[in-house]
């Protein structure tokens, strides 16, 4: 099985535009994630992909696969579908380009579910919330899994809802994807659902259609940034471990 990753990284983001290419100890944001990637062992290759001919410089600068693709794309697994139709794969695993910190054997928790079952079509990451805050922050989507973990819901708000009980944990998605060809082109060649459009949260568009989606369990370290005060604090813990390395 041919596995590709590719880590989406579009420079005009309404929260934080830059964002790839913003410093962290001497280095670009994406050349972290990307180095934390080529070290999963079951990637053929992996790639950038950009409509940002900057981040495509800075990519060629650091010694980073990369491809162009176009700048109309609504999102990053609009983008990685571009990249399958010009690079043929078995699989192709979206791993967000802001997540920094990302461990790589995290990353490859997202592909163990297609080695078990061949008729998956979709895998996405979870890990349990240990910052209240997180449970209430609208931009952590929190996980809903049925007793097999198949998807039955995400959302910005704090869901379940502990009525009956207090006794459950919240979980939070961490942004690493697996997809088969085939569900990319479907995600690519369908419209937004409308609780997709409610949301803001891509996975939906599989789950509202009847995809199962096979989340696995983590245990995540990994903190996204998605606002200036998030890379201060990548800044701060990656500055430690360097430190810590170097000692």
């Amino acid at each position: 099985m041919k596995i590709i990753a590719v880590i989406p990284a579009r420079y005009k983001s309404s929260r934080f535009p830059g964002k790839p290419l913003a410093d962290i100890c001497g280095k670009p944001m994406i050349w972290w994630v990307y180095q934390q990637a080529k070290k999963v062992e079951d990637f053929d290759e992996v790639y950038v992909a950009t409509d940002d001919e900057l981040i495509e410089k800075t990519c060629k600068e650091l010694d980073i696969n990369v491809v162009l693709t176009s700048d109309t794309h609504k999102t990053g697994t609009d983008r990685i579908g571009e990249v399958a139709r010009k690079i043929p794969a078995d699989l192709y695993v979206n791993i967000q380009g802001d997540e920094p910190m990302i461990e790589p054997e995290t990353i490859a928790q997202a592909v163990k579910p297609f080695y078990e079952n061949p008729d998956l079509q979709v895998s996405n990451l979870m890990t349990k919330i240990t910052d209240p805050v997180d449970v209430v922050n609208f931009t952590v989507p929190k996980v809903i899994t049925n007793k097999d973990n198949i998807g039955v819901y995400l959302t910005r708000s704090t869901a379940p809802y502990p009525k009956g009980s207090i006794d459950y944990s919240y979980y939070k998605q961490v942004c690493v994807y697996g997809f088969k060809p085939e569900a990319l082109q479907f995600y690519c060649d369908s419209p937004r659902g409308k609780i997709e459009s409610i949301e803001d949260i891509e996975i939906l568009r599989f789950i509202e259609s009847g995809y199962r989606v096979q989340y696995v369990e983590v245990a995540s370290e990994t903190v996204a940034v998605d606002t200036p005060n998030d890379l201060e604090k990548v800044r701060r813990i990656v500055a430690e471990k360097l430190a810590k390395e170097n000692n």
